[in-house]
């Protein structure tokens, strides 16, 4: 270990130390996660994780610090603040600031109108669902109107979707008709008012359903690959005919306007749920190849409706998911109407010490899946023993058959304290 890490472990140290003498409530977990690929008996995964929670709670002011230490292998550390803000407490309404994780919506595995935080998709989408939300620096305002509640959000500086590296297993690397060059100029939003992003949710509870109102004016998480073409002449035909030379890739992030809302009610011991968001001024990607930048912007609208329900004692849940692209051109990449559904089957068994679980996501659309099985022990309170799998199956078009090389078996061990 070398004296920056000595260092690092020493601070680390005298910051519990000091934090635990003034009462502050410390908690968080160790894990070891492991996983080797189907294909080829590879390790894809070798990770060592050590999650922290800060706590203070007070009548007027509470704080939370989420500090996270990861390693991938035995020489690689790697650090984030996953969290740390503070909570001012109000007759009628509080104020949290500070980097934070915002939920919204009632969609399980699926971010529809959940789009304030965005995701850290380096791993795909097999981390935890609480670990794959990146936090965002934020003033948020919740203002109390009877039972129900105003949100108001304030993001000064934008954050993107974090991708998997060139390197990673999980890079899928775009055709292109000719090698590309790329300039990401373009690409930095500075932090400034004009440049902030702003939402507001409506939200309120009654005896028969909850349900939420949100807007948003927000920035495009996955930037836009604008395309400029270098095109030369080929002489040795007579005329002269061009061809594509070259292309100059400039990723760029666009602003979107977002409305939509969700609900949940419960009839008859099932709940049904539902989100819908209309989002304006998404571009996307064609295959024109007439075109200088080969991108057109349109509306669309993803929903999604859900039922989770008991079969005796195994609980259940399924959803259905479609994205529709408003005014489509037929040269564009995306497929008009995109239709996906997830499944859910939990059981629990020995006294809910033995847990088993099955969730899918079934690309109707591109005839693929991903089916996640997975059994857990809990050995006592505190620690358990997960066993699981991550399939892979179907098109090499769709965005879960394209990793069908990836499939593996995995394993974590985990001690919460």
């Amino acid at each position: 270990m070398n004296i920056r890490r000595i260092i690092i472990a020493a601070i680390a140290i005298l910051f519990v130390v000091s934090l635990k003498a003034q009462n502050v409530d410390i908690s968080g977990f160790a894990r070891t996660y492991e996983g080797v690929t189907f294909k080829d008996g590879d390790f894809a995964i070798i990770q060592q994780t050590l999650n922290l929670n800060f706590e203070k709670r007070g009548e007027k002011v509470a704080f939370k610090a989420n500090p996270m230490i990861y390693t991938y292998n035995a020489d690689s550390v790697y650090f984030t603040m996953r969290e740390i803000y503070m909570d001012l407490y109000f007759d009628n309404f509080d104020l949290r600031l500070g980097k934070q994780q915002i939920v919204w919506g009632k969609a399980d595995g699926v971010f529809i109108t959940d789009i304030v935080s965005p995701l850290n998709l380096s791993e795909f989408l097999l981390p935890d669902f609480d670990e794959i939300r990146i936090g965002v620096i934020a003033a948020k305002l919740d203002y109390y109107i009877g039972s129900g509640t105003i949100e108001a959000i304030l993001i000064p500086q934008f954050s993107p979707t974090i991708r998997p590296a060139t390197n990673s297993i999980w890079y899928n690397e775009p055709s292109f008709p000719a090698t590309p060059t790329f300039d990401w100029s373009n690409s930095e939003i500075a932090p400034s008012l004009a440049n902030s992003e702003f939402f507001l949710k409506y939200s309120q509870m009654t005896s028969f359903v909850d349900f939420e109102i949100m807007g948003g004016y927000t920035w495009d998480d996955n930037p836009t690959m604008h395309v400029q073409k270098e095109f030369g002449m080929d002489t040795s035909t007579m005329p002269p005919k061009p061809y594509l030379k070259g292309l100059n890739i400039m990723p760029e992030h666009h602003r979107l306007t977002v409305g939509g809302g969700s609900f949940s009610s419960e009839i008859k011991g099932i709940i049904l749920r539902g989100e819908a968001a209309y989002y304006n001024g998404k571009y996307f990607q064609t295959e024109d190849q007439n075109a200088v930048d080969a991108i057109v912007q349109k509306d669309y609208l993803n929903y999604v409706i859900g039922l989770d329900f008991n079969i005796g004692s195994v609980k259940m849940s399924t959803q259905f998911i479609q994205k529709y692209i408003l005014d489509f051109d037929n040269k564009m990449i995306d497929d008009e109407i995109n239709n996906m559904a997830t499944f859910l089957i939990h059981y629990d068994m020995l006294r809910e010490t033995l847990h088993l679980d099955l969730f899918s996501y079934v690309g109707i659309t591109n005839n693929d899946a991903l089916i996640r099985p997975k059994i857990t022990y809990d050995f006592d309170d505190s620690f358990s023993i997960l066993l699981g799998g991550n399939i892979f199956v179907g098109d090499e078009d769709g965005q879960f058959g394209q990793n069908k090389d990836n499939s593996m078996i995995y394993t974590k061990l985990k001690y919460n304290f």
